[in-house]
């Protein structure tokens, strides 16, 4: 599909003649000469066009392409009309007639024209006079060409020898010059609250979700400068409700055509500001997308919030037409909301109208139908009261469940008969229960401040309005439902893969923080408990809102920590929120015992804002795993908010995953902590100090540490003026080898103190080695005894048992073998070996290295031998230090991937008598 997009001016068409007029070969229309007449000479104000090709599926990307383009020019009302009509058309082309299809819409200030065209090249060209044949109307050919005739204010056919085209022209309805929608004139004390400069921030987004346009309002409302913000993504700002599967995410709203709604800002101090945003996608005239969003203070959506539309007095019972109407859009309005807490809202706001109520609330019923969950109200607070719940059965008789019809004269008869409006000053209400097929799904509920205001027949009113809305509503809940389960499984899916991607004790206590905060959670703390004796430990607290995380902390650390209870699921917690309350009435005593105002004291404002943060429900999951519970997770909404079932249950799904891969990092800290240790203890504490001679070593264990490795050394004093030095791999990494490294490095030290030579230190460490049976390994060793000499050169014996060969470094140089190979120890129990003496003259260097040093790979190339002694004839004059690292450095840039075995490194160098 090709489209183009020309806003303003008369568009230019490819074979347009000079007098502006098309040439034709025929026309045939209703009322074609003069519409077309008409249309052409109107001021045409956009243009789009788009071509699609000869498949089933064009016809909905057509029908998609004129609905985004009408929305976008603002022509909601003809965007119906027209989308069918284009439907028909775009099917005769691409479906009956098999050719691509071209879809022109052009803009003028009366309506619109969309011209559909196919490419069929043989067809007969009727005469202009000729009158056309329609058909029946049960015909599948022509229907669209009916449809044009019933729906479009003009339409016409147009033929040339290559193509038809099919047009239609729909006019917009008649409106009062100026006017979209329009109330009634209020008095002063009923209009809207607003600040006394209402600032309107215009931000514009492009198509890759990034701002390029923040206006001077913008930067008042929210901090921000321009230039600190142009080319970063709106979601770095905002604040999205996230809940799984109950909202449209940031960037699925600012692909839509139009949208409206509430979200936050966070600002330049890091506070979130609750904003009502309008947002509309426009293209340029290069055909470029982007999103024009219009932003207020949440307090003040009235200015960019669309009036609903309220059916007239007179369409209550009967259409235009004189046909019936739907007693639900009677009672909703129509267009119905498609979201369910659109429709619950606009349906407490018509039941508080149509009865001339002072407030009115609906409430949905649990699953099991035992209680009832707040979904909305109006003349209530309704941020504080959302998801509570309150019983089904509030006490005996009919007019204490929810399932039969009440009305309440007086509620300060009856203290507690309607729990939601304990302590709203509402008298008297009538609730009636929404049933679906004899099931309760919920109530809905109109009070008044006055009492006795409300009748049987009031009742039986609200009655007939909650059985039409009823199946709506429950059709809209298992939706809303539906999504919530996909959100929840794709969140938990995403949460499990990030949980199982650490082993880090602290970096799992912070992803269960961050996975709960924002989406289930205003905030969270984690607690965790070492062992059966010990008592819980507050371990981690995350907040929304950063600045309030201190203050969180200090409150939480002065109180008892919830009880580690193992019952599964959540329970309630009110000790935060009471210890807020007092912290809070405390200080502000404290404050007007000074006679200072309370506005002054920033420790009062960094109270009240702790306890209206945890001012809500908090509730406790346990976290179990191995069948012990190793810690709580703890959750919290800000003054008197609620957490609904279902967030309930994705928080203990969630829990379940989180202890696990807690107990999993504290086994693996565990684990590495006694792997380190044991690792320290197979290698020597520290290096002698051998005058006359350099020594360095260096040591890498592949495995970031959770594993002991087969690879060690060791220089250590045999006797005065003799010193010996050993560097080993033992076959295999983990508890056996350490063993056999362990075996080695102690029998090598016992025996050279005995006396013995080196062939004989290894003869009978090989002899031990054996000895081991099954627990055995293979070894390769390369042990030397040194003397320094007072010449300053120093005298070396060796054996190399079946180790990589040490190196010799000379002034000039030039590099060579220092001793011969022979057979590795733990294989054979008769050895014969042999040491051989080498001379290090002053500046010379020997380096002994194991094999995960020459084995060094990277795909099909291997760094081996050879490619070690290139890297050692550039020492020359370097310490010993220096070789050492420089060999490191080479074997580390020889492979982009980490070492996947051990590797140590000893270099050794004699640097010589100095003079003084």
């Amino acid at each position: 599909m090709t489209t183009g997009v020309h806003p303003g001016g008369q568009p230019q068409d490819p074979g347009q003649t000079g007098n502006g007029q098309l040439p034709r070969q025929g026309r045939v229309g209703h009322e074609a000469l003069p519409e077309e007449t008409r249309t052409r000479s109107a001021v045409i104000t956009a243009r789009a066009a788009a071509s699609f090709d000869p498949v089933g599926r064009s016809v909905a990307t057509a029908r998609s392409f004129v609905r985004d383009t009408l929305q976008g020019w603002g022509f909601g009302d003809i965007v119906d009309d027209a989308v069918v009509l284009t439907s028909e058309l775009v099917t005769n082309a691409v479906v009956h007639a098999g050719t691509s299809a071209d879809v022109l819409c052009l803009r003028t200030e009366d309506g619109v024209r969309i011209e559909v065209a196919d490419r069929y090249p043989e067809r007969e060209i009727p005469l202009q006079a000729t009158a056309v044949n329609m058909g029946s109307p049960d015909r599948e050919g022509g229907r669209g060409l009916q449809l044009c005739a019933a729906l479009a204010a003009g339409w016409g056919v147009e033929y040339t020898p290559t193509h038809k085209q099919v047009w239609f022209q729909l006019d917009l309805p008649d409106r009062p010059v100026g006017t979209r929608a329009a109330g009634p004139a209020l008095p002063a004390d009923l209009l809207p609250l607003a600040d006394g400069r209402v600032r309107v921030a215009v931000v514009q987004i492009d198509r890759t979700g990034a701002i390029s346009a923040w206006s001077e309002d913008a930067e008042e409302l929210f901090g921000y400068a321009a230039e600190q913000v142009i080319g970063k993504p709106l979601t770095d700002l905002a604040a999205w409700p996230h809940t799984p599967g109950t909202s449209t995410g940031i960037a699925e709203a600012l692909q839509l055509s139009r949208w409206e709604g509430s979200y936050g800002i966070r600002d330049a101090n890091g506070r979130v500001t609750p904003v009502y945003a309008s947002h509309l996608r426009v293209r340029d005239t290069g055909g470029e997308p982007s999103t024009v969003c219009l932003l207020v203070r949440d307090h003040e959506r009235a200015v960019l919030q669309t009036p609903l539309r309220v059916p007239s007095a007179d369409s209550a019972t009967l259409s235009e037409g004189g046909q019936a109407t739907d007693p639900f859009e009677v009672f909703i309005g129509s267009p119905a909301p498609d979201d369910l807490d659109g429709l619950l809202q606009r349906t407490v706001e018509r039941a508080r109208d149509m009865l001339d109520g002072d407030s009115a609330f609906l409430l949905l019923a649990t699953d099991d139908e035992t209680e009832l969950e707040v979904r909305a109200s109006t003349g209530l607070p309704s941020a504080r009261q959302r998801f509570a719940r309150v019983p089904v059965e509030a006490g005996p008789g009919r007019y204490g469940s929810a399932r039969m019809p009440a009305v309440h004269d007086d509620l300060t008869a009856v203290p507690g008969a309607v729990p939601l409006l304990s302590g709203t000053g509402m008298r008297s209400v009538v609730t009636v229960p929404l049933k679906v097929e004899g099931r309760l799904t919920g109530s809905l509920g109109v009070a008044a401040e006055s009492p006795a205001r409300y009748s049987n027949e009031e009742a039986l009113r609200l009655q007939f309005a909650a059985d039409r809305i009823a199946l709506a509503v429950e059709s809209a809940r298992l939706g809303e439902l539906e999504r919530l389960r996909r959100g929840s499984l794709s969140f938990l899916v995403e949460a499990s893969d990030l949980l199982a991607g650490t082993l880090d004790r602290d970096q799992t206590l912070a992803l269960m923080a961050q996975m709960t905060v924002p989406t289930l959670a205003t905030w969270c703390a984690v607690y965790t408990i070492a062992d059966q004796a010990s008592d819980p430990y507050l371990s981690y607290v995350l907040h929304e809102d950063e600045e309030r995380i201190d203050g969180l902390k200090a409150l939480l650390s002065k109180i008892a920590p919830p009880d580690p209870v193992p019952t599964p699921g959540a329970r309630v917690w009110s000790a935060p929120a009471e210890a807020a309350h007092e912290a809070a009435l405390r200080t502000s005593m404290r404050s007007l015992g000074r006679g200072e105002p309370a506005t002054v004291s920033s420790g009062i404002g960094t109270t009240l804002a702790t306890a209206s943060a945890v001012g809500g429900e908090t509730v406790v999951l346990p976290l179990v795993a191995r069948n012990r519970v190793i810690g709580m997770l703890t959750l919290g909404k800000p003054t008197d908010e609620h957490f609904r079932q279902e967030i309930l249950e994705l928080a203990e799904d969630l829990s379940r995953r989180a202890a696990l891969a807690l107990d999993n990092s504290r086994l693996y800290s565990e684990r590495m902590a006694i792997s380190q240790s044991l690792q320290r203890s197979l290698l020597p504490p520290e290096l002698p100090v051998i005058e006359g001679v350099e020594v360095e070593v260096i040591y890498r264990a592949a495995g970031e540490g959770n594993e002991v490795g087969g690879d060690f050394y060791d220089v250590f004093p045999i006797r005065d003026g003799a010193y010996g030095f050993a560097i080993g791999d033992v076959c295999g990494t983990g508890p056996e080898a350490a063993a056999v490294t362990g075996l080695a490095r102690h029998a090598l030290r016992l025996l050279a103190r005995e006396g013995f030579g080196g062939p004989a230190v290894l003869e009978r460490l090989n002899s031990a080695i054996l000895d081991e049976g099954a627990r055995s390994r293979f070894l390769t060793l390369l042990y030397g005894e040194l003397w320094p000499q007072d010449d300053g050169s120093a005298l070396l014996k060796i054996v190399c048992a079946g180790h990589p060969l040490p190196l010799r470094l000379r002034q000039d140089g030039t590099v060579e073998p220092a001793a011969e190979p022979q057979p590795l120890l733990g294989v054979m129990d008769d050895l014969e070996l042999y040491e051989q003496t080498v001379t290090l003259d002053p500046g010379d260097v020997l380096l002994c290295v194991t094999d995960g040093v020459t084995e060094r790979r990277e795909g099909t190339r291997m760094l081996g031998d050879d490619g070690l002694t290139d890297v050692l004839t550039t020492c020359t004059g370097l310490t010993a230090g220096a070789v050492a690292a420089r060999i490191m450095r080479a074997v580390e840039r020889f492979a982009s991937d980490a070492p996947s075995d051990d590797m140590a490194i000893l270099a050794m160098r004699v640097p010589g008598l100095h003079k003084d």
